[in-house]
């Protein structure tokens, strides 16, 4: 039983029914559509293909294995241009059946999910890809334009602190030498 799920139909599943035939569902859903994760993203640039596959863990326990990939546009936090962040995410959620059991698992465990009731599968996504975004993202050392920007050269130059950022350097501002 696989079922295509696009950003236009959320599909609520009965998880622990999943785990117990090990079934999948799956999709691809563009993430500036997700309402949580709309104002960290770059709109139109976030397709992610997911599937959620019911089973077993180790122990026996009922559990899903949600896969992502794809990469989110992100605006980096110190040139203020575009940022892919490659999304490449694993994460294995227990079930719980009652809210005993999730307090149970929960003090033990990770990720433990409460699936009494169905589950929302682009929720769970959503929720996925909140925790693999990076906080403030920036681009690697050296990748970042800011200090090459005429815009940073010109808050630079017109700083108060500019004579200090000449100390640090060991170079001297150009009003020291006059």
């Amino acid at each position: 039983m696989k079922r295509d799920v696009g950003k236009q139909a959320p599909t609520r599943f009965d998880a622990l029914k999943l785990a117990e035939r090990r079934d999948r569902v799956d999709g691809e859903v563009d993430a500036t559509s997700l309402r949580r994760l709309a104002d960290r993203v770059v709109p139109g640039e976030g397709r992610i293909c997911w599937s959620i596959t019911g089973g077993r863990d180790e122990q026996g326990r009922p559990m899903l294995a949600l896969k992502l990939e794809g990469s989110l546009s992100v605006i980096c936090q110190r040139c203020l241009r575009l940022l892919a962040v490659p999304i490449v995410q694993e994460t294995e959620l227990l079930l719980a059946r009652n809210d005993a059991e999730l307090a149970r698992l929960d003090a033990d465990e990770q990720e433990v999910v409460l699936a009494a009731a169905p589950l929302d599968a682009l929720t769970l996504v959503e929720d996925e890809l909140l925790l693999s975004l990076p906080f403030a993202p920036c681009h690697e050392k050296g990748e970042c334009t800011a200090a090459a920007s005429p815009m940073a050269k010109a808050q630079a130059a017109s700083s108060p602190f500019a004579p200090l950022a000449g100390l640090k350097t060991g170079s001297r501002s150009r009003n020291e030498r006059n």
